[in-house]
């Protein structure tokens, strides 16, 4: 296994003279070994790719946490990380059964954690819903 550990800072002008906000992310990915020149390039620009935007969302105010908090976009992204309601089933966070059974699926479609969970809005895998995990696992199922 490799590892790669890609990170991006970002640093902005404040509202006071002399000041600033800095925003930053990294990650860090294990890579399977065999990994071609080609492949090891794109899974390295993907990465870097993934925390340049999510800095840029934050500082631009699109972050996941941010867009929950409009209910017509809550609508649009179903259970945005931080707005889970303990009384519904498919806002429940998914069963460690299911996240074991489409990361089993994902890796079959060269598809990382990293890459499942910024397409869901959440930071980590584990912060699934039982409905977002579905619908992947149905998907994946039937193609």
């Amino acid at each position: 296994m490799l590892k790669l550990n890609a990170s991006y800072s970002k640093k902005v002008p404040a509202d006071g003279e002399y000041t600033s906000q800095s925003y930053h992310a990294s990650i860090e990915v294990e890579l399977p070994d065999g990994l071609s020149q080609e492949q090891l390039n794109g899974k390295i620009h993907e990465t870097f790719a993934m925390v340049r935007e999510s800095v840029e969302a934050e500082l631009h105010g699109n972050s996941p946490a941010k867009r929950g908090e409009h209910p017509a976009q809550e609508a649009a992204n179903p259970a945005p990380q931080g707005n889970r309601s303990a009384g519904s089933d498919s806002a429940a966070p998914a069963s460690p059964k299911q996240i074991s059974y489409l990361l089993s699926l994902a890796s079959r479609r060269g598809i990382t954690p990293a890459q499942i969970a910024a397409q869901n809005n959440v930071s980590a895998i584990d912060q699934l819903t039982k409905r977002q995990c579905s619908a992947l696992i149905e998907q994946w199922r039937a193609a």
